[in-house]
């Protein structure tokens, strides 16, 4: 059955078209991502396909009592308590609401009033009164934003089984993957339904990226095809006028038309310029010494519990764990924004921090962007013009009130603000929200080689496997405990019935049980790093000592020469053992963490 037949919609913003002409049916059982770059109206589209919003052209016609449960990007609650927000009006089933608030992370918030609650927290109360109560149809913009993993498990599992037609716009690839039967992709102004080609040909996710390549490699064929024949055409029209007034107007005008025409805009001009270059980062980082902190008040609760951690050069660590253990506290502890209860929070003198946190910097809604990027210099620059095409804010965009801009434009523009300022340590808080897939993948690549210390909250399964090397896991009493092997790792651990840490006597002075190890130890990234080095060394140690003998033994060296070589083959020797023991003992501490060689 037919839930929602859209055909012909039509959108713009100032200065810049959305879509046009863009047609859409979802029925019974289809499961519909919507995907496409930040600004493109894909939650236009779908506050079009809600009853919201009226399309500018178009009509959108939905099916005769087609129950559609709707949540916002931004939801906006009723006055009240959470548990009255989403239990009233469930006619003896209220269990099932508050059900779904314990497993959005919500069950001890029942009692408290709506206008209380943060973003994320309004979200997950919005999203916990949709799944308590029955739809033909769900219409969702980004519902794992603010989830835990645990969070988004249970949501994957519950949409994939959900019998009605489900439309969501999400940036999260492993919930695209295993939920989407269809992707609509929106792509200056058009868009394009992936399907794929039969039940084991993948996710709708998949038929996207693939439908993606082949259109790209198609463009470009196309492309190439009009050059050859402008080629063509142009030496033809070279030959002259006597040649061309024998010609028909027409094949001329066509000829400058086929030359005139190039090929279809790109939607982003080339890739995102996020390589902003950093500020030199010396040896020491930043280090946590048996760190407790509780949030001030006659109920105080102990938030983080003991924690000690050294973050060095190089460093790539996931905070993961359930919502409200304290994760974003942690990195307000890191950067300074927060003093520890206890304990000692310890930053190198060359430190530059770069917090890209959930909420972004104070943004004005009335500020341009130009003027935003401009800062205190009053205008932008010659290079800040540069700078926001870098970061695909093009001439329109940038003279844009930032209120207009999408989320993910908001987002685009906190990121450019924090790495312009050329940090040497990035913490980001739950990056990947409302950052569309391409931003996404460039971020994940400029990771990969960017210098200083990375500091991840997440809860993208995807983007913490392609960033982080090894998770700080804060298990929900204040303890934390480092799990090798990335957000797989620490999944696979979590099914062990051992728990993250294990509970310390309180104390106040440090002790060596403390759940986490000892900061003279060393991290697996860090471990890697320096067998990386040391093993450079000991190969550059031994081809020395190999060409100092090599001279040693060859037939024209003298009594002086001699004496000179036995000396530096001596200290070459002395190198090469001290480098191996080096190497060696580096190869015992990793081995005692379970790391492959």
């Amino acid at each position: 059955m037919i839930l929602i037949d859209a055909q012909g919609l039509r959108a713009t913003r100032p200065n810049r078209p959305l879509f046009t002409d863009l047609s859409l049916t979802l029925s019974d059982g289809d499961r519909i991502g919507v995907v496409g770059l930040n600004g493109c109206g894909k939650s236009t589209l779908l506050s079009m396909l809600s009853g919201e919003r009226e399309p500018e052209a178009g009509v959108v016609r939905r099916g005769r009592g087609t129950r559609i449960g709707v949540l916002a990007q931004l939801p906006v609650l009723p006055p009240g308590r959470v548990r009255s927000v989403v239990c009233d009006g469930l006619d003896g089933q209220e269990w099932q609401g508050e059900a779904m608030l314990d497993r959005l992370g919500m069950a001890g918030m029942l009692d408290a009033p709506t206008d209380e609650l943060s973003g994320g927290q309004k979200k997950r109360v919005a999203l916990a009164a949709l799944l308590a109560r029955e739809w033909d149809a769900l219409i969702l913009d980004e519902p794992t934003n603010h989830l835990d993993l645990d969070a988004i498990a249970f949501l994957e599992t519950w949409l994939a089984e959900f019998t009605g037609g489900l439309l969501l716009v999400t940036h999260d690839r492993h919930v695209l993957d295993r939920v989407t039967t269809k992707v609509l992709e929106i792509d200056r102004g058009a868009g394009y339904i992936h399907v794929p080609a039969n039940r084991t040909a993948g996710s709708g996710y998949a038929a996207y990226l693939a439908a993606r390549i082949e259109r790209e490699e198609q463009a470009a064929a196309a492309e190439q095809t009009r050059k050859n024949l402008a080629r063509r055409e142009l030496a033809w029209l070279r030959r002259g006028a006597p040649a061309r007034s024998t010609k028909p107007k027409a094949r001329v005008d066509a000829a400058k038309a086929l030359i005139e025409r190039g090929p279809q805009a790109s939607a982003r001009t080339g890739d995102i310029g996020l390589a902003l270059g950093s500020s030199r980062l010396g040896s020491r980082g930043v280090e946590l010494h048996d760190v407790d902190f509780s949030w001030p008040g006659a109920e105080s609760r102990l938030v983080l519990d003991g924690i000690s951690h050294m973050f060095e050069p190089g460093d790539r660590v996931g905070i993961v764990g359930a919502n409200g253990v304290g994760k974003s506290t942690l990195l307000d502890l890191i950067a300074g924004r927060l003093e520890p209860t206890r304990g000692a929070v310890d930053t190198g003198a060359t430190v530059k921090i770069g917090y890209y946190d959930q909420l972004g910097r104070e943004l004005d809604p009335n500020q341009r962007v130009r003027d935003a990027v401009a800062g205190d210099k009053g205008a932008p620059s010659i290079a800040d013009g540069k700078l926001m095409r870098q970061f695909w804010f093009d001439d329109d965009t940038q003279m844009a009130p930032i209120g207009t801009l999408s989320g993910g434009e908001r987002r685009r523009l906190q990121l450019l603000l924090t790495l312009v300022e050329q940090p040497n340590v990035l913490l980001l808080d739950e990056p990947t929200n409302d950052l569309d897939l391409d931003t996404l993948r460039a971020l994940e690549e400029f990771l990969d080689d960017w210098p200083g210390i990375v500091v991840v909250v997440s809860h993208d399964r995807v983007f913490l496997d392609r960033t982080v090397e090894e998770v700080l896991a804060i298990d929900g009493r204040g303890h934390a405990a480092v799990v090798p092997g990335g957000v797989t790792g620490w999944l696979a651990h979590r099914t062990q019935p051992t728990s993250v840490a294990a509970p310390r006597a309180r104390s106040s002075q440090p002790t060596e049980t403390a759940p986490l190890r000892s900061p003279s130890k060393k991290s697996p990234s860090t471990l890697r790093r320096q067998l990386d080095i040391a093993d450079r060394e000991l190969t550059e140690a031994i081809a020395a000592h190999d060409q100092l003998q090599v001279q040693l033994h060859a037939d024209a060296v003298d009594h002086a020469a001699l004496a000179r070589l036995s000396s530096e083959l001596a200290a070459s020797q002395v190198r090469v053992d001290t480098t191996e023991e080096r190497w060696l003992a580096l190869a015992d501490q990793a081995e005692s963490l379970g790391m492959d060689l």
